[in-house]
């Protein structure tokens, strides 16, 4: 009887897939299965040698006011493998070369009774499976709305999760990590916790989510190439453990509006059993398609310092005056009004940035504050936008312009938005000709507040699509972008490369609002970072900020050590000396390794790492062929053990490591560090001690 049973179990799993097929990466490690159900729904798995990844999981869409959706009843009427290798340069990155080798697997399906064809194309990694669905030219299937996608992704346990909770708006979150069956509850308490609560779900969380298995895999669930479609979320079946696809819908709640033909992005999942492969894949920025800017030489990483710190701090503001003149947009008359005394982005204020800047080899000077109208955004008028183009009084932008070029430094314009979408559009043309006609190649755009004038969300299609305008547009301007607020990354920068930075996170600004977990910056590389680099604004020397504000009592919760440590780990082509010239002034001997670190790198090699704990990165830069060293570690006291077998054999080396004191840590004793050198070569170890949230920095030279 039990045989018997067994058999008709085996039978019906038999008779509920049809048409199974098989892809296996290139070095065989990974193997997916895409088959359709007996009533025609498509289906996929993923195991990673031998385990499962993935388990069987729905594929599909639900279509707005139809009565059929592009769910279930399909039949396989094509099906093609193919191989591609390929090697490509990044304009920036972590190395000078890309290797995208994937084999694929193209399914052509049509759905009966409507004569509706998709096709569902997987591209399989050695570290990972990518899939998207497409929607070739036909007479059935031309225009519709999505309703919702319906992508499953069956978890095979409950696993480990590091996550945010579901939001529509924002990604500043401290991270959270839990079982998946804990994350209802606890995204519960982080409802009440955080700044935007819009649109939330207690059972959803944004992508990039990472989990870890109790058997020591490490899966990564994000997307790619995020182009004309809405943002996706995942929503959790705490019951079955199961994430599904949850789109986030328009001001009108529809969830994407299609005109066929046309293909939704990726879907990811990067997989390993070495978390220092989740780090170091390029899956994402493979699946997005090569630089369409034909001439890349005008696009230059870059270090910057700025008139931001002491905004973010409270020590000095952004309003010109503390009065509230007319919002009559182009009438208002400052001249009538009393300087508040406070304002930031004054002539003489941004001219020590430029001499900080030019003295310590620092490439730009960002400055907000610096145009007409944040006395009226904050607070007054809800309808205030800005024209990005008046500067306040006391900001001579021609003079500043003529000084910064006189000392070889360049000027970072600040564009918010106030979310104020439309109206940055309108003006997008004079504003980025205004940039280039006064020496600015490169802008910090931002999206802080409700979008206008639909109430739409920050990551609904609409709004991306406005993301992406901005970039192609300053593109033609030949401006770079760094876009706070915005959408988090998917790989576009491999497509649009003068997309040198994104926020899209719990930044160092939070710092200064509280404070984040100790931890934050061991988690960020596994989940925001895998979509693209990360304007983290790093190198905060003072963490107590009431000496920089008396009304201002948020500590940063690191190490000194940790926040040199970041210009590694935190791997941007933008990167910023954050905090006030006179605390750098404070600690020269520190300082010394934030003038040095590189910000273009030919090779990166992920030396430990562990989600939430520590992650080690060594680095060779770009131009010099020196290399550096970074660790940051998290709540807990620890020692890094490394091996210097990437330095070239035979050759000696002159190791300077920043690390921290003995008695450091980031609450009690965060500027305590060391610096020592070494003499090392490939055949060196060095173990470590890395403080609770603490760490290390290394600095290498060829003998």
């Amino acid at each position: 009887m039990k045989h018997l049973f067994l058999a008709a179990l085996v039978w019906l799993a038999l008779i509920d897939t049809v048409g199974a097929q098989q892809l296996k990466s290139p070095n065989q490690k990974l193997e997916m299965e895409f088959s359709l159900k007996s009533d025609g729904t498509p289906t996929y798995s993923l195991n990673y040698k031998g385990k499962a990844v993935i388990k069987t999981s729905k594929l599909g869409l639900e279509l707005k006011d139809d009565p059929k959706s592009l769910l279930n009843d399909f039949t396989t009427i094509d099906s093609k493998t193919s191989t591609f290798d390929e090697n490509w340069k990044p304009v920036w990155g972590e190395v000078a070369e890309v290797r995208n080798n994937y084999n694929e697997l193209a399914v052509s399906l049509n759905q009966k009774g409507t004569d509706r064809q998709i096709v569902i194309r997987f591209r399989l990694f050695d570290d990972g499976l990518g899939f998207r669905y497409e929607f070739p030219t036909q007479k059935n299937l031309v225009y519709f709305v999505i309703k919702e996608e319906r992508t499953q992704f069956a978890m095979a346990g409950d696993h480990t999760a590091f996550w945010i909770p579901g939001d529509y708006d924002t990604q500043e979150y401290d991270y959270t990590t839990s079982k998946l069956s804990e994350i209802r509850g606890l995204s519960e308490k982080a409802k009440t916790a955080n700044v935007s609560q819009t649109s939330f779900s207690t059972t959803g969380v944004q992508t990039s989510i990472m989990l870890k298995t109790a058997d020591g895999l490490y899966i990564n669930l994000h997307e790619a190439a995020l182009i004309n479609y809405s943002t996706m979320h995942l929503n959790l079946d705490d019951t079955n453990l199961i994430f599904e696809s949850w789109l986030t819908p328009d001001a009108k709640g529809d969830k994407g509006y299609i005109q066929a033909p046309s293909s939704s992005p990726w879907r990811t999942i990067i997989v390993s059993d070495d978390a220092r492969t989740i780090l170091a894949s390029k899956m994402t920025l493979n699946l997005n398609e090569p630089s369409k800017i034909d001439d890349t030489s005008w696009i230059k990483p870059m270090k910057y310092v700025g008139v931001w710190w002491e905004m973010i701090s409270g020590k000095s503001s952004w309003s010109y005056t503390d009065e509230f003149p007319s919002v009559q947009l182009g009438v208002t008359d400052y001249s009538k009004a009393k300087p508040s005394g406070t304002h930031g982005a004054t002539t003489a204020n941004v001219r020590k940035y430029i001499d900080f800047a030019a003295k310590n080899g620092f490439d730009g000077v960002l400055v907000e504050g610096w145009n007409e109208g944040w006395e009226d955004w904050f607070g007054k008028s809800k309808d205030y936008v800005f024209d990005f183009l008046t500067p306040y009084p006391d900001f001579d932008v021609a003079g500043l312009h003529a000084y910064a070029k006189s000392k070889g430094i360049k000027m970072i314009m600040h564009h918010e938005t106030s979310g104020s979408v439309r109206n940055y559009e309108r003006h997008i043309d004079k504003a980025y000709q205004f940039m280039k006609d006064n020496g600015y190649d490169a802008v910090k755009s931002g999206y802080v507040g409700s979008i206008l004038p639909r109430g739409e969300n920050h990551y609904s299609q609409w709004v991306v699509n406005h993301y992406q305008y901005a970039i192609e547009k300053a593109a033609e301007y030949k401006i770079m972008v760094n876009a706070h607020e915005a959408v988090r990354p998917t790989g576009i920068n491999r497509t649009y490369p003068n997309l040198i930075g994104n926020e899209a996170a719990r930044g160092t600004e939070y710092q200064a609002f509280g404070g984040s977990k100790p931890n934050h910056v061991t988690v960020l590389p596994f989940t925001r970072l895998i979509g693209g680099p990360m304007d983290y604004t790093p190198g905060i020397f003072e963490m107590d900020l009431s000496k920089i504000n008396p009304n201002n009592h948020s500590h940063v919760n690191s190490t000194l050590a940790n926040q040199l440590a970041l210009y590694v780990t935190m791997y941007s082509p933008l990167q910023m000396a954050a905090d006030l010239p006179e605390n750098y002034d404070r600690f020269p001997d520190a300082f010394q390794f934030i003038k040095d670190v590189a910000i273009d790198w030919s090779d990166s090699k992920y030396l430990e790492a562990e989600p939430g704990q520590y992650v080690t990165v060594a680095r060779k830069a770009k131009t010099t062929g020196r290399w550096f060293v970074g660790n940051v570690n998290g709540e807990s006291p620890r020692t890094s053990t490394i091996k210097f077998d990437f330095l070239d054999k035979g050759k000696s080396y002159t190791a300077t490591i920043y690390s921290d004191a003995k008695d450091a840590h980031y609450k009690t004793n965060p500027q305590a560090y060391t610096i020592r050198k070494l003499r090392v070569t490939s055949k060196s170890n060095l173990a470590q001690l890395s403080a609770p949230g603490g760490g290390y920095a290394i600095s290498i030279v060829e003998n």
